[in-house]
């Protein structure tokens, strides 16, 4: 049920925020001392920055011994210095690089050869306030009780639904109008599946933490492949070329559909912070829909650059659509052939066509 993670992820976020500046030495054990560093920056604690703002570090030179300096940001040399004498000045956008948490290291290598690293971490925030959005209910239809909804998706006017729970997950064709379950393919009982999608007359399911997906013909839903990877598998739409990915955190990853190796990554923020526990996916109009678990809210997110450009609040069905024996809102489905808009949740008595509205 995923509510184990809860205190974990609390740990994780508090975490993210504790300044803790790392020096070290690649020739000797134990940490080097920051006053003893032949270069360091004059910060002491970790950098956040919006995306469109212009970062300027100052460095403090404390030893004539340097024979090179070197600033690299998130794995790059942006600067380079030889034989610094003086304190030195430095900016830069770290948004270039999008939102997210990046490393930027000062590397000293003096002229006896010894090395010596100033690292900081450096948070990019978004520059957007995204927008308030709210829906407007249109229709309401059954749907199953006994279906812990983990993704949801519309192809060629057909409705697709994978269900969770170990020894209850499904893949299902449904009905919209009446809720009925028209096909349906069911998981061994030691796997708890997670999102779906439809790629290429395939049906593509995560599962949560048993790191393996499966392929499903679209049509016998009979399984024609499963492909490993490393992690945990939450929500799972695509974009036409290629699988895209949540796992609980804020961070969102592009895959190959064929061999499933990761394209890119995204991290997912807003103008405060990280987006975690993404969860269900959607992509349309070249914009990603992301359930955020445990809420009842949905963010809109530009795959680009991981940017939050509007939250939905969903609050006004979710009393109705749980009923006695629901659980959290989770299920985003957009029918092209209609262009309408379709929410549920786990567990939930009802399916919602909505309208999204700015509040």
């Amino acid at each position: 049920m995923k509510k184990y993670l809860i205190f974990g992820l609390l740990i994780l976020a508090l975490a993210a925020f504790v300044i803790v500046p790392f020096f070290k030495n690649k020739n000797v054990v134990s940490e080097q001392a920051a006053d003893d560093l032949p270069a360091m920056f004059s910060f002491k604690e970790n950098l956040a920055t919006k995306g469109d703002e212009v970062v300027a570090l100052k460095i403090a030179v404390n030893s004539s011994e340097i024979k090179q300096l070197e600033l690299i940001y998130n794995d790059s040399v942006i600067a380079t210095w030889k034989q610094p004498k003086a304190a030195l000045s430095y900016s830069f956008k770290a948004g270039e690089l999008g939102v997210g948490t990046r490393s930027l290291v000062l590397h000293s290598l003096l002229k006896d050869g010894s090395t010596f690293d100033d690292e900081r971490m450096v948070r990019v925030l978004s520059e957007i306030i995204p927008e308030k959005w709210t829906i407007e209910k249109i229709a309401a239809f059954p749907h199953n009780t006994t279906s812990f909804t983990q993704g949801l998706e519309f192809n060629k006017g057909e409705l697709f639904e994978g269900t969770g729970q170990r020894g209850q997950s499904i893949i299902a064709k449904v009905n919209l109008k009446s809720g009925a379950i028209e096909q349906k393919m069911g998981l061994d009982g030691t796997y708890f599946g997670e999102g779906i999608t439809v790629f290429k007359e395939k049906i593509y399911q995560l599962t949560w933490q048993e790191q393996k997906c499966f392929v499903y013909n679209k049509k016998t839903f009979q399984v024609e492949k499963d492909i490993p990877y490393n992690g945990e598998g939450w929500g799972l739409c695509n974009n036409g070329t290629s699988l895209i990915m949540s796992n609980g955190t804020e961070r969102i990853v592009f895959r190959n559909p064929t061999t499933f190796e990761i394209e890119r990554t995204i991290e997912v923020y807003n103008n405060e912070g990280p987006i975690a526990n993404l969860n269900e996916l959607e992509y349309v109009d070249d914009l990603i829909y992301a359930n955020v678990w445990m809420t009842n809210f949905i963010v809109v997110i530009d795959p680009n650059n991981g940017k939050v450009l509007a939250q939905v609040d969903a609050t006004s069905i979710v009393s109705e659509g749980k009923g006695t024996t629901g659980d959290v809102l989770n299920g985003i489905a957009y029918n092209p052939a209609t262009s309408k808009w379709y929410l549920t949740g786990k567990n939930w008595a009802k399916l919602f066509e909505v309208k999204f509205k700015k509040a």
